[in-house]
């Protein structure tokens, strides 16, 4: 769908920085919201009144029914990572380099104590977020004939880099080739770290937790577009013709579609199971190969994949469409946008990896069970002993000998499984010196990269050998600080290591030698995302 010039002139161009510690937006009619500030219009909480300190000191910026407005929202969906003591000593004393002021003066105990209960209680009315809402709060920051032909910058296109710094909610623009940031900007509060790219490269998209989708031009170096697709959002992904952006939302329980040259709403799909149940949605993902869709539910035994080619979409206008006339004659309604097919499982999947071709899904459950679905088929057809946690969203795969193998980290345990992906038998349990997050390689690279990111070690870095299946090396990039998210640069040259810390840094290895290349000062560096690698679907990073 692309907008007329002049709908286009009609949306307000505005920006929210989603600045304070705890996560949404106002209520208020969709009529009552031309102003662009992108609050929603979903129904309060009618049956339980908020207490008086906070309607006097929080609502006019995180929305009387804790949905949000130029603060996130304020609902246990999106507190998860967040202790009550740490909420409660934000109140107090505010967060550094944001819009939350301290509020410790102004508050009794009795009042600080009531807050944090209140923020951290169910509403007794789910708060809604569907179409009305989503249109109300597009922004447009940049019109299209505003965008140039050519890049503003000198250098490689596709081989930058995009990282999110967490401690002042910014992300910088590393060239890969310079290893400079040639540009940093403010993002929304709380970033996930799965930006994903148009297949040219030429725009990047950003999510955050409380549901902002940011379209970022990559020639200009500017924000185009803006729209808050949910209230908590898992991530995003792009399909492979570059036509639809999907969001995977846990509240409300909903997939959102968006045409992905403008950001406006294509389709909200809810997610129910077949017999009505809502789930929350754990995690959606691109099959460019098969022209689809994945998508896990995290509350229901179902995968769904939904087909986005070409003769099975409708050209939408996000409008809402009467196919009926005066006359009763009969119109032919366009194809359904992104059917539903739903694949049937024996549990819940959270997390999942695709072998190279996309037959196949290996699929791992908080309960300790990892199958593998044959996408072709649509169904389980075998059952793995992984142990632990596999964190099956950040496996790689190469080929050892002439046979394809993946591996993965695993959250609970201090191993890395590696499994041939035609047999999918373990071929070897690598142990490491703990559970691990993140794991990446390089085509032109003879290693993979694995840190140790919880426990005593998170200083680590382990460097395996792809052939033998031993460690090679083991790096500490900034002895005592969390060191995590290797990725490389376009030609594999250079592996990037994130020491996330407030003062942090990306430190810059030689892939082949391991000697440090340079040390680039950042602020809490986490997810850093290579251009080339990201579009070309490198077999050493994740999808």
């Amino acid at each position: 769908m692309k907008l007329s010039r002049s709908t286009a002139r009609c949306m307000v161009l505005l920006m929210i920085l989603s600045a304070c510690t705890l996560a949404s937006a106002d209520s208020g009619s969709d009529a009552g919201n031309d102003s662009g500030s992108g609050k929603p219009s979903g129904k309060p909480d009618t049956t339980t009144r908020p207490p008086a300190a906070y309607t006097e000191h929080c609502a006019s910026c995180h929305g009387e029914a804790r949905l949000g407005g130029i603060g996130p929202a304020l609902l246990p969906e999106g507190l998860r990572r967040l202790s009550r003591a740490d909420a409660a000593e934000v109140i107090q004393v505010g967060r550094p380099l944001t819009q939350m002021p301290g509020f410790g003066p102004k508050l009794s105990p009795t009042d600080l104590s009531t807050l944090v209960d209140w923020i951290y209680s169910e509403p007794s009315v789910q708060p809604s977020w569907g179409p009305a809402e989503i249109r109300a709060s597009y922004v447009r920051h940049l019109a299209f004939e505003e965008l140039p032909k050519e890049p503003t910058f000198q250098g490689d296109r596709l081989n930058l880099f995009m990282v999110v710094e967490q401690a002042d909610h910014h992300v910088s623009v590393l060239d890969g080739d310079e290893l400079v940031v040639i540009h940093r900007f403010p993002s929304r509060f709380a970033l996930h770290g799965g930006i994903k790219y148009s297949p040219d490269g030429r725009f990047a998209f950003l999510a955050s937790r409380d549901g902002w989708i940011s379209q970022f031009d990559l020639y200009s170096l500017k924000i185009v577009a803006e729209i808050r697709a949910g209230i908590n959002t898992r991530n995003i992904a792009i399909s492979g013709d570059g036509r639809i952006l999907l969001v995977a939302n846990t509240l409300p329980h909903s997939v959102v579609a968006l045409d992905a040259s403008t950001l406006a709403l294509l389709k909200v799909i809810p997610a129910r199971s077949k017999q009505g149940k809502s789930s929350r949605v754990s995690a959606v993902y691109a099959a460019p190969s098969r022209e689809s869709f994945i998508v896990a539910l995290k509350d229901v035994a179902e995968l769904w994949e939904l087909d986005y080619r070409q003769d099975a979409r409708a050209e939408y206008t996000g409008l809402v469409h009467d196919f009926g006339t005066e006359s009763g004659e009969k119109i032919v309604r366009p194809p359904e946008l992104l059917p539903i097919r739903r694949i049937a499982l024996e549990g819940v999947l959270d997390d999942f990896f695709f072998d190279s071709e996309y037959h196949n899904l290996l699929g791992s459950s908080r309960n300790g069970s990892t199958w593998v679905v044959n996408l072709d088929v649509g169904r389980p057809v075998k059952k793995l002993d992984l142990g632990g946690l596999p964190h099956l969203g950040s496996g790689i795969t190469w080929k050892l000998g002439d046979r394809e193998v993946m591996a993965s980290p695993n959250l609970q345990e201090s191993s890395i499984a590696v499994l041939d992906t035609q047999s999918w038998e373990v071929i070897r349990q690598i142990p490491t010196l703990g559970p691990g997050f993140f794991l990446r390689s390089h085509e032109n690279s003879p290693y993979a990269f694995a840190d140790v990111f919880f426990g005593p070690h998170r200083d680590v870095i382990h460097v395996i050998d792809k052939q033998s299946l031993e460690i090679k090396a083991t790096l500490r990039p900034a002895p005592g600080s969390l060191s995590g998210h290797v990725e490389f640069t376009r030609d594999g040259k250079r592996a990037l290591v994130s020491i996330s810390e407030p003062d942090g840094e990306i430190v810059v290895y030689d892939s082949m030698s391991l000697e440090i290349v340079k040390r680039i000062p950042m602020r809490k560096p986490s997810g850093k995302y290579n251009v080339f690698n990201k579009i070309s679907y490198s077999n050493g990073t994740s999808h």
